[in-house]
């Protein structure tokens, strides 16, 4: 490793020694959980100080999706199973097609299971990786990385631009700091970490709390959600079943039975079988209600 390198890794605030941890190898199991539990309520804070551009984020996404485009996390170790995690989720939580969400990580499907760290050093094969996945000028890439530098990430970002996607960045890493021509940057500053590089822990639990922002709010705003609930879940488990009867139940008032029948009714959609009992209506009109509505439910009922 070079001295520039060796100089730019241990300038990352990622990096550096946090003074509340201290000694912590002293401590009893009491003093070492609470260390930790006192640096992680520090995270949601400086989350909270990026939401103007988690927003900014979160409009280029939706725009996207209305537009056939699609969301690409790329990620290396932590940020990349991070990534893979939340776009794994969003097809049975919302009804979507498995391709609108996809998350690439450094090494490969192995890398989920078993950490390939090498892998994080090659910043072609990002560039590589985006090529493969047939990135294009409707689609958005979302690079993830705790300490801005990750050349995987890094050369997945550029060719994406390249490529004219929308592009996205995810650092834990302060902004003025970085320099990366990217559409949006996201940059929660949770300084250094209880285990001094460890960013598994307060790094990677902003990195979670900000994709859940991220797609749960493009869901909502793509009309996934009626009040509360999810409404186009797939019923993949007998707990997503009980759910969308649950789900019904809670949205019109109906006894066990009744949210049954309709949800058969409705061919399992539960969003349709909502439109069917509140607005009185047979499947194919509640179809077409949320197909003008272009599938929110309360436009539906109007």
């Amino acid at each position: 490793m070079s001295n520039d390198i060796y100089n730019n890794i241990l300038n990352l605030v990622t990096e550096s020694n946090n003074p509340a941890s201290l000694d912590i190898d002293l401590k009893s199991v009491l003093e070492i959980l609470h260390i930790i539990n006192s640096e992680d309520k520090t995270v949601p804070y400086a989350v909270e100080c990026e939401i103007p551009y988690i927003a900014n984020a979160i409009d280029i996404i939706v725009n996207a999706f209305q537009n056939n485009g699609r969301l690409f996390y790329v990620g290396a170790g932590t940020s990349g199973r991070i990534g893979v995690l939340d776009a794994s989720e969003i097809p049975p939580t919302f009804g979507t097609d498995i391709n609108q969400v996809r998350g690439i990580i450094a090494g490969g499907h192995d890398a989920i299971y078993c950490a390939q760290e090498g892998a994080e050093d090659k910043e072609k094969q990002g560039a590589i990786d985006i090529i493969e996945n047939g990135i294009t000028v409707k689609d958005v890439v979302c690079g993830i990385s705790a300490s801005k530098r990750t050349p995987y990430v890094l050369g997945a970002i550029k060719k994406a631009k390249l490529l004219g996607a929308k592009t996205i960045y995810l650092t834990c890493s302060p902004r003025s700091e970085i320099d990366i021509d990217v559409d949006v940057m996201i940059c929660p500053v949770v300084g250094p970490e209880v285990v001094r590089g460890s960013t598994r822990m307060k790094a990677g639990t902003a990195q979670k709390l900000v994709l859940n922002m991220i797609t749960t709010t493009v869901m909502i705003q793509l009309g996934k959600v009626y009040n509360n609930m999810m409404v186009d879940l797939q019923m993949t488990s007998q707990k997503l079943v009980e759910r969308s009867k649950s789900t019904i139940i809670l949205a019109t008032g109906v006894d066990y039975e009744t949210a049954s029948r309709y949800l058969d009714l409705a061919n399992g959609h539960v969003k349709t079988a909502i439109v069917m009992i509140l607005k009185n209506v047979n499947f194919d009109e509640a179809k077409v209600r949320l197909q003008r509505s272009n599938g929110f439910v309360r436009k539906a009922l109007e």
